[in-house]
Parts: structure tokens; sequence; C-alpha cells
């Protein structure tokens, strides 16, 4: 399975074309714009999502509410683009018209894309680098992620997110499942634990107050894996190394770990490592789960736990020091319009990233022509686990 995306931050759509999904898999398309509706919400969003109201349309692939095993195309429609038709349309604009074109970008954003994007695609105008640069197309991504994610539902495969940390205040480094599912999207921060929500919602006010922006950890859990999934013989088959470098690959996003983590150097091997044991009914099972579910690059049949550490956004309202590439004077970096905090919705967005990602390794592991068929090779594995 792959996916494309096309679409600019301020252009008319986003677009992305996935391939490889199996065919007979039913969909709803309000099960996708429901995630969707995750991805906008959030304390610490900024003015742009009182003005997109993100739904997608399908406009391949699928028919009467079934896949057909053709690529599936998907539309999300930027409403912002009525106010940018003129600056972002395809149309040819005269050398005057552009001589006067307002939001025309010299001024680089330290963090951003800007100038060395503009160095390499030779733009002398940024404004080419950062609507593609910008975290507006993980809009395309979490409507791969939800078409994923009501895959995995037909595997009794679940997969869900929370916050862990923003701006240094800290929630639990791990819950049990009933707990964690409990409290999935209790508040507007994501944290399970309610008592520490709004000390967050402070740090945020006073990071937006200050014309700053604050960063923090997300966690994404998958539950009911089968095993065996990835492999230890090749280094780009094994499972969390193409998770990492899906994580890393969102937006802002600087690290990555699983289970315990960068804890693990802590310790010594004895307190990390996962004992073995069986049950006649469960089969083989681990006493623990420090490694996060994933042992010689594969899924071991425990939880998988992903922790994601996303960078304070890089567009500030107190901007910092940076060049004009026209004139070679120093500035204040260009003003865009941005959030003080997206921690809670880019919990949103590694989910489904991960989503992704889990969903694609499972159709490499298994003959996936159409659901029925995969759903049938993925009850022979789990019975591997209780008969090996």
């Amino acid at each position: 399975m792959r996916y494309l995306t096309s679409g600019e931050s301020h252009g008319p759509q986003l677009t992305v074309i996935v391939e490889g999904v199996p065919a007979n898999l039913e969909i709803k398309v309000e099960d996708i714009n429901k995630e969707m509706f995750k991805r906008q919400g959030g304390y610490g969003r900024g003015r742009r999502m009182q003005i997109e109201k993100d739904t997608v349309e399908i406009v391949s692939g699928v028919r009467n509410g079934y896949t057909l095993g053709s690529p599936i195309t998907m539309v999300v429609t930027n409403d912002d683009f009525t106010h940018w038709r003129k600056i972002m349309g395809a149309a040819p604009i005269s050398d005057e018209e552009r001589e006067n074109m307002k939001r025309t970008i010299t001024k680089p954003r330290p963090g951003h894309a800007d100038l060395v994007g503009g160095m390499k695609y030779n733009h002398r105008d940024l404004r080419n680098v950062l609507e593609r640069s910008s975290a507006r197309e993980t809009a395309a991504r979490v409507a791969v992620g939800a078409l994923c994610k009501v895959l995995l539902e037909q595997l009794d495969i679940e997969i869900y997110s929370r916050v862990v940390e923003i701006g240094g205040i800290k929630d639990k480094d791990f819950y049990d499942s009933e707990t964690f599912k409990a409290n999935l999207d209790r508040n507007d921060v994501r944290v399970i634990d309610d008592g520490i929500a709004q000390a967050m919602r402070d740090k945020i006010d006073e990071a937006k107050n200050d014309g700053d922006s604050i960063g923090g950890v997300v966690q994404v859990v998958v539950e009911n894996m089968p095993v065996g999934v990835g492999s230890y013989v090749h280094y780009d088959r094994k499972l969390d190394g193409r998770i990492a470098q899906g994580v890393v690959s969102i937006n802002a996003f600087k690290g990555v770990s699983f289970g315990e983590g960068f804890k693990a150097a802590e310790k010594p091997g004895s307190e990390i490592q996962d004992e073995i044991l069986y049950d006649t009914e469960l089969g083989y099972y681990r006493g623990s789960n420090h490694l996060g579910g994933l042992e010689g690059g594969m899924s071991n049949g425990m939880p998988i736990i992903v922790n994601g550490v996303m960078k304070p956004i890089p567009t500030l309202y107190k901007p910092l020091n940076s060049v004009d590439i026209n004139t070679k004077e120093d500035f204040k970096a260009t003003i865009e319009r941005s959030d003080s905090c997206a921690v809670p919705a880019a919990s949103i967005v590694c989910e489904h990233v991960v989503a992704f990602e889990i969903a694609k390794a499972l159709l490499e592991e298994f003959q996936s022509n159409h659901i029925e068929q995969l759903k049938q090779q993925i009850i022979e594995r789990r019975q591997l686990n209780i008969e090996f």
C-alpha cells in the first residue's frame, strides 16, 4: 500500500491517492470525517482552524460503500482559498502584478523549510516553499490514516493516542488499556490525567501571550497486533524502523521511541527485557512491555507503544532574527498565521501516520487482494501464537 498527496496550504484543495487497499472493505465517509474533525481540535490552535471545516470527498476507488481494490482518491477542499485565489491561483500573472503582490516572502523563518527549500528549488519568493512544507498537508495524511483505521478495525486491531507532555508538564508514561481507552478525548489537551489539563492550558496561554510556542510528547498505542509482522532479515523490513520513519516525517517531530524508549539506557538488561510466558488460551505473551511490543523488528503480540517528540512550532509572533534573501540585511523573520501549540492535534496526526504504517506492513505480510482473504490469514497467524 502506498499513497501520494498533493496541494498547497492556501491552494484550492488537498488531494490524496491511496493504492493497495483490499477490495470489499466497507467505507463510510462519515467515519473518515470524524477523524478529520479530531485533527482540527485541541487547545492552542490558531485562527485557520476556525476557517476550515475539513471534510473528505471520495472520488474514486469506492462504489456503493465498498472498496474496489483500485486506487482511492480523496479530496479535502481548502475553504480559505477564496481569500487567496489571486495569490495562489494557477493562472499566469503579469510582472507588474507579481511585483505588487502581497504576501511575498523574502525573510525566511528559523526552524522552517523556507531558506533551504528556496536554495534547493531556486525560489525567490519563499511562499513557494512554505505553502507545501506547511503542516496543512497532514490533513491529507489523516484522511489516509482514517481509511487505514477502518481496515484495522475489521482485523480487530485497535489504535489510539494521547498527549503525554506539553511544555514540560508531564502525565504518566504508561496507562493500562482500560484506563487509557476510558479517558480518551476527555479534555481539549488530550491528556489522560484531567488534573493536569488546566496546567497545560495555562502553559499554552503563557506561550501565546509571550508570542511564543511550545512542544511536547505524544503516545500512540496499537493493540491486538498479530505476532511476526515486520522482519529481522533486512533493515528496511523492520517494523519499528518503518514506524519511526513515518513518525519523524510529520512536521515538527524530532524524535521517536518505543516502550520505555530512552529510559532503557538508564536500566540494566534484567529490568528491560520482557520475560516470555505461556497460557493455553492466550498462547505466548510477555510478563511486561518495556520494549513496546517490538522485538527484532517484529511485532510480538503485546501492545505496540510509540512515543513521538514534537518541537515547538517555529512560526512565532515575536519573530527571531533572519536575513532578507534579496538585500542580505538583518530583519525579523516573516510572521505567518500559526498555532501557539499543536501538540494535541499532532497526537491525532501521529496516530494516523502509525495506522498507515501498521496497515501497510500487514498488507505486505499477508495476501490481501480482498478483505475476506486478509481476515482469514490474520486468524491463522493468531492461532500460530498458541500452537507453536
